[in-house]
């Protein structure tokens, strides 16, 4: 189908603005316009019960998290949570709104990780940062407030890639144990020339030259492009991972490789749901305040989570309810 009419307009407004694409403007000035961006289309920030900042050891320092916590008292079913950004752009600040919807509506607690950004720290430092914090949560489930046999990473865009390198560790490692997997368009692919990433080249939109941008923030040497913990699709196997929610949007470079994964992860035998967001583009889950696609995708995550976390056996949706990639018919609204 074609662009939505709400991302229509949203377009509209970015060319008779004048708005610069991130790539174009320093890295200071992408990152004050990345939250700022945020902020005006992910709408008013919803309260919750308790937020709170604290520090975690990281593999070079303490890192910064952030936990959402709802009311209710003991261990509680836990997202940890990576922002997008490139891996060069974003903070906890830029997932704030997502958070705080997902903590509300799950419910369930949820924690982001400020994790270390590009090109100051380039790969693999945003991963193992990642798992560290990941690792460390689990193993301080009762300080924390945690169920660790209910305990899921998720992520948009590079948070997603992050998200899937994060499990591939913990099956290597054996610990933590993760009960699942949420991505929302995630970066699974370095160079990949897929027919999603050819076609886009709207001026005004994420498209496939902001891709190139952040990788080379992100990659010391493009050789490290083929490591599976940058393009989780290169891993030889999938098998043995937690159950995934996969979230695509039609108008976005990364459409194919985000769902390629998921058919991956299917074929190896994780219960896999997969939707593609029809007239949707790049960056549509954290803008709930002006897309209604956006608010969608996030009470498609929140049912999934509640389901995966909150029924006994994991929900209907982890034994393998499948949306294939044509599905967008299933996500129009």
């Amino acid at each position: 189908m074609p662009l939505d009419p709400q991302v229509l307009a949203y377009r509209a407004r970015r060319a008779a603005s004048g708005t610069p694409q991130l790539y174009t403007q320093t890295l200071a000035e992408a990152r004050a316009a990345d939250l700022a961006a945020i902020r005006a289309g992910g709408g008013d920030a919803e309260p919750v019960h308790e937020v709170r900042d604290r520090t975690v050891p990281g593999p070079d320092g303490d890192l910064p998290i952030r936990i959402y916590r709802p009311a209710g008292d003991g261990p509680m079913p836990t997202l940890v949570y990576f922002f997008g950004g490139g891996w060069t752009l974003g903070s906890i600040d830029t997932a704030d709104g997502i958070c705080r919807r997902l903590a509300n509506a799950v419910p369930c607690q949820v924690i982001t990780v400020g994790y270390r950004l590009a090109p100051e720290h380039r790969f693999p430092a945003a991963v193992l940062d990642c798992h560290a914090a990941t690792a460390w949560i689990a193993a301080h489930a009762d300080e924390l407030g945690v169920d660790p046999a209910r305990l899921v990473v998720g992520g948009d865009s590079a948070g997603g890639n992050l998200a899937a390198a994060v499990t591939l560790l913990a099956r290597r490692d054996g610990a933590p144990t993760l009960a699942g997997q949420l991505l929302v368009y995630p970066n699974t692919l370095h160079r990949g020339e897929t027919e999603s990433m050819r076609e886009s080249e709207d001026p005004y939109l994420f498209n496939r030259t902001s891709v190139d941008w952040y990788w080379g923030h992100y990659l010391a040497d493009p050789a490290d492009g083929r490591n599976p913990l940058a393009s989780p699709l290169l891993a030889e196997d999938l098998g043995g991972l937690p159950p995934a929610l996969v979230v695509t949007a039609e108008y976005d470079p990364l459409r194919d490789e985000g769902e390629r994964y998921a058919e991956r992860l299917r074929e190896a035998g994780v219960p896999t749901e997969l939707t593609r967001y029809a007239g949707m583009i790049h960056g549509f889950f954290a803008m709930s305040g002006v897309l209604d696609g956006g608010r969608r995708a996030l009470d498609q995550a929140a049912g999934w989570l509640r389901a995966r976390l909150l029924t006994p056996t994991g929900g209907a949706e982890s034994t393998g309810a499948d949306r294939r990639p044509v599905g967008a018919r299933r996500a129009d609204g």
